[in-house]
């Protein structure tokens, strides 16, 4: 069922703070503030005397992330602190051989193109493919060759907000034997996602984007098929079989997703987490997506009325929360700062300027944020 609780009271931010940042770091759900103040006091007063039920509100988070992918097993998931760690776990577990190739976008985040080039000292080649054409996951596609490893792409490219249709991309590495990883920071929170529909091997995404949730806690999804695959290079007495026996001593890898959390988990952020995706499962995807998509048309048009030029796609299969543009005559540095000193929270990103609305945000703060151009 939707959520029947007013964006204004979930959201109950500063008249004068207009914030179109989303893809940067999301302001925080009032559950989310309250999830946290009551983790404060009761580590205050009580210590970790409840821990087990924190344990409980661990697993809850299991399992709304996996509902967020597709309904996938919770034995798949593993919270790490970051997409930049999730991606390095892929990178320095994998057995490289010289000559291999690893296919990206040239639009990458660094987070999806430095793990993979620190791999060059062992022969791996980073092949970069340019997304600027009338059929980018095409591009992809042939750009797949006898030595491809592994697709590393982000579903929605940080700077032009371009989304990428994922299904042909993992059918195609699957039909091939290719591993297939989404980085989905920027569609986990903002779209519909289906891990097994895109037939991905991995799928990492941090929380404090389009999820509304804290730094720091990350998704980390890996099929269960591919697991072995990975050598860890961690290790701890979280990751193993049985974590509660601390004498033991023939010790072996937990046979799931738990595998790779090496040490004690982000209690903090498990409860910030949890009480921020609450919100996005009351509201359900589907809704968040189509009030995101209303917005960002709506944002659009705006721009246009106004002579912007827009750096992201127009069409609508290939949006999701992200609208980059220049105005006429002034530089995106001196737009943003105008913009800046107006009380809109946005970015400079891809070449101009990035606002990036959520399903929440008022009609008021986009006109107030439009009007200043």
């Amino acid at each position: 069922m939707p959520s029947s609780v007013p964006d204004h009271m979930e959201f109950p931010q500063q008249d004068d703070l207009l914030y179109l940042n989303h893809a940067a770091v999301a302001p925080w759900p009032q559950r989310t503030r309250d999830a946290v103040c009551a983790f404060a006091e009761a580590n205050c007063s009580l210590g970790a005397r409840d821990y087990p039920k924190w344990l409980g509100v661990e697993q809850r988070l299991r399992q709304r992330l996996a509902w967020l992918i597709g309904e996938v097993d919770t034995d798949e998931i593993a919270l790490l602190k970051n997409t930049s760690e999730g991606l390095s776990v892929i990178a320095q577990g994998l057995d490289w051989q010289a000559g291999d190739q690893i296919v990206i976008s040239d639009q990458e985040f660094p987070s999806n193109r430095i793990p993979w080039q620190a791999l060059a000292n062992q022969g791996v080649q980073v092949v970069e493919v340019n997304l600027d054409v009338d059929d980018p996951e095409q591009a992809i596609i042939e750009a797949l060759t006898p030595s491809t490893r592994l697709v590393s792409l982000s579903a929605v490219q940080y700077g032009s907000g371009l989304l990428m249709d994922m299904a042909p991309i993992g059918k195609a590495c699957r039909e091939r034997g290719i591993l297939f990883c989404v980085d989905a920071i920027q569609i986990l929170g903002a779209l519909p996602f289906d891990a097994r529909a895109c037939m991905t091997d991995f799928v990492v995404a941090d929380g404090h984007k389009w999820m509304l949730g804290p730094e720091g806690l990350a998704l980390f999804y890996c099929r269960r098929e591919v697991q072995p695959k990975l050598t860890l290079r961690q290790h701890g007495w979280h990751m193993i079989a049985n974590p509660g026996d601390y004498t033991r001593k023939d010790w072996k890898v937990a046979d799931n997703a738990k595998r790779f959390e090496c040490g004690s988990p982000n209690m903090l952020g498990v409860h910030a987490l949890e009480a921020s995706l609450s919100l996005l499962q009351e509201t359900t995807m589907d809704t968040v997506a189509d009030r995101l998509a209303e917005r960002v048309q709506y944002l659009i048009d705006g721009l246009l009325q106004r002579g912007a030029s827009l750096l992201s796609p127009a069409a609508p299969e290939r949006c999701a929360g992200i609208v980059t543009f220049t105005l006429p005559g002034e530089d995106p540095a001196a737009t943003f700062q105008r913009l800046k000193q107006g009380g809109v929270v946005c970015a400079e990103r891809g070449g101009g300027v990035r606002f990036s609305p959520h399903f929440y945000t008022s009609y008021s703060v986009i006109d107030r944020a439009l009007a200043l151009l």
